[in-house]
Protein backbone atom coordinates (compact mmCIF):
# COMPACT_ATOMS: atom_id res chain seq x y z
CA UNK A 1 0.00 0.00 0.00
CA UNK A 2 1.12 3.32 -0.37
CA UNK A 3 2.28 5.69 2.15
CA UNK A 4 -0.64 7.99 3.64
CA UNK A 5 0.13 11.14 1.39
CA UNK A 6 0.90 9.66 -1.54
CA UNK A 7 -2.44 7.79 -0.95
CA UNK A 8 -4.52 10.61 -0.39
CA UNK A 9 -3.04 12.49 -3.30
CA UNK A 10 -3.66 9.48 -5.36
CA UNK A 11 -8.02 9.59 -4.42
CA UNK A 12 -8.02 13.43 -5.46
CA UNK A 13 -6.40 12.55 -8.63
CA UNK A 14 -8.78 9.98 -9.15
CA UNK A 15 -11.68 11.43 -8.20
CA UNK A 16 -10.53 14.04 -10.41
CA UNK A 17 -9.84 12.05 -13.28
CA UNK A 18 -12.87 9.88 -13.04
CA UNK A 19 -15.87 12.17 -11.37
CA UNK A 20 -17.94 10.72 -8.89
CA UNK A 21 -21.43 9.14 -9.81
CA UNK A 22 -23.73 7.97 -7.64
CA UNK A 23 -25.67 5.95 -10.42
CA UNK A 24 -24.51 3.62 -13.24
CA UNK A 25 -23.46 5.19 -16.69
CA UNK A 26 -21.78 4.45 -19.79
CA UNK A 27 -18.47 5.81 -19.99
CA UNK A 28 -16.50 7.15 -22.97
CA UNK A 29 -15.87 3.53 -24.23
CA UNK A 30 -19.42 2.20 -23.39
CA UNK A 31 -18.95 0.59 -20.73
CA UNK A 32 -20.95 0.35 -17.41
CA UNK A 33 -19.17 2.35 -14.80
CA UNK A 34 -20.56 3.51 -11.00
CA UNK A 35 -18.97 5.57 -8.38
CA UNK A 36 -15.41 6.92 -9.14
CA UNK A 37 -14.55 5.29 -12.78
CA UNK A 38 -15.38 1.56 -11.20
CA UNK A 39 -16.22 -0.41 -14.58
CA UNK A 40 -18.65 -2.89 -12.86
CA UNK A 41 -19.19 -5.31 -16.36
CA UNK A 42 -15.76 -6.44 -15.55
CA UNK A 43 -14.99 -5.86 -11.93
CA UNK A 44 -18.05 -5.97 -10.44
CA UNK A 45 -18.64 -5.72 -6.54
CA UNK A 46 -16.90 -7.26 -3.43
CA UNK A 47 -18.57 -9.49 -1.17
CA UNK A 48 -18.10 -6.34 1.62
CA UNK A 49 -19.40 -4.24 -0.90
CA UNK A 50 -22.58 -5.90 -1.71
CA UNK A 51 -23.23 -6.03 2.22
CA UNK A 52 -22.93 -2.41 2.77
CA UNK A 53 -25.30 -1.74 0.20
CA UNK A 54 -28.06 -4.39 1.58
CA UNK A 55 -27.39 -3.17 5.15
CA UNK A 56 -27.98 0.90 3.50
CA UNK A 57 -31.11 -0.16 1.50
CA UNK A 58 -32.52 -1.89 4.62
CA UNK A 59 -31.65 1.19 6.67
CA UNK A 60 -32.97 2.57 4.00
CA UNK A 61 -36.83 0.94 3.80
CA UNK A 62 -36.80 1.29 8.19
CA UNK A 63 -36.71 4.97 7.04
CA UNK A 64 -38.97 5.38 4.04
CA UNK A 65 -41.46 2.89 6.65
CA UNK A 66 -40.71 4.76 9.84
CA UNK A 67 -42.91 8.05 8.70
CA UNK A 68 -45.75 6.07 8.58
CA UNK A 69 -47.22 6.45 12.20
CA UNK A 70 -48.00 2.94 12.35
CA UNK A 71 -45.37 1.13 11.21
CA UNK A 72 -43.62 0.94 14.47
CA UNK A 73 -46.41 -0.36 16.17
CA UNK A 74 -46.72 -3.61 13.91
CA UNK A 75 -45.09 -6.47 14.90
CA UNK A 76 -41.26 -7.65 13.35
CA UNK A 77 -42.86 -10.15 10.94
CA UNK A 78 -45.10 -7.61 9.49
CA UNK A 79 -42.22 -5.20 9.34
CA UNK A 80 -40.23 -7.48 7.73
CA UNK A 81 -42.76 -7.90 4.86
CA UNK A 82 -43.24 -4.54 3.98
CA UNK A 83 -39.63 -4.23 4.12
CA UNK A 84 -39.47 -6.46 1.67
CA UNK A 85 -41.88 -4.93 -0.53
CA UNK A 86 -40.59 -1.44 0.12
CA UNK A 87 -37.07 -2.71 -1.20
CA UNK A 88 -38.53 -4.26 -3.85
CA UNK A 89 -40.58 -1.51 -5.40
CA UNK A 90 -38.71 1.18 -3.88
CA UNK A 91 -41.13 4.40 -2.35
CA UNK A 92 -42.87 5.77 -5.16
CA UNK A 93 -44.53 2.33 -6.62
CA UNK A 94 -44.93 1.52 -2.59
CA UNK A 95 -46.95 4.54 -2.04
CA UNK A 96 -49.16 3.34 -4.94
CA UNK A 97 -50.88 0.66 -2.96
CA UNK A 98 -53.29 3.74 -0.50
CA UNK A 99 -55.86 0.80 0.00
CA UNK A 100 -53.36 -1.80 1.49
CA UNK A 101 -51.18 1.07 3.42
CA UNK A 102 -54.86 2.39 4.28
CA UNK A 103 -55.74 -1.43 5.38
CA UNK A 104 -52.28 -1.48 7.65
CA UNK A 105 -53.06 1.55 8.90
CA UNK A 106 -56.67 0.30 10.68
CA UNK A 107 -54.13 -2.95 11.21
CA UNK A 108 -56.35 -5.05 9.07
CA UNK A 109 -54.21 -7.32 8.05
CA UNK A 110 -56.57 -9.59 5.17
CA UNK A 111 -57.37 -6.80 3.59
CA UNK A 112 -53.66 -5.54 3.55
CA UNK A 113 -52.35 -9.06 1.94
CA UNK A 114 -55.67 -9.00 -0.36
CA UNK A 115 -54.42 -5.24 -2.11
CA UNK A 116 -50.61 -6.70 -1.82
CA UNK A 117 -52.21 -9.59 -4.16
CA UNK A 118 -53.96 -7.95 -6.07
CA UNK A 119 -51.35 -5.71 -7.91
CA UNK A 120 -49.44 -5.44 -10.63
CA UNK A 121 -46.39 -6.39 -8.38
CA UNK A 122 -47.94 -9.73 -7.35
CA UNK A 123 -48.18 -10.31 -11.15
CA UNK A 124 -44.45 -9.99 -11.73
CA UNK A 125 -42.81 -11.63 -8.64
CA UNK A 126 -45.47 -14.30 -7.51
CA UNK A 127 -43.93 -16.21 -4.53
CA UNK A 128 -42.73 -13.02 -3.02
CA UNK A 129 -45.64 -11.17 -3.26
CA UNK A 130 -47.59 -14.37 -1.79
CA UNK A 131 -45.01 -14.98 1.19
CA UNK A 132 -45.16 -11.08 1.85
CA UNK A 133 -48.86 -11.26 2.06
CA UNK A 134 -49.41 -14.25 3.89
CA UNK A 135 -46.56 -12.46 6.13
CA UNK A 136 -48.95 -9.35 6.53
CA UNK A 137 -52.09 -11.51 6.94
CA UNK A 138 -50.68 -13.54 10.11
CA UNK A 139 -48.04 -12.29 11.29
CA UNK A 140 -46.29 -15.45 11.52
CA UNK A 141 -42.98 -16.24 9.77
CA UNK A 142 -43.39 -18.51 6.74
CA UNK A 143 -42.53 -22.23 6.78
Amino acid sequence: MLPAEPYAKLRVMLNNNEGRRFTAYKDTLGITTIGVGRNIETKGLNADEIELMLTNDIEDSWHYLSRYPWFKKVDPVRQTALMDMMFDLGPVKFDAFKLMIEALSKGDWNAAATEAMHSQWAKEVHDRAARDAEMLETGEWPS
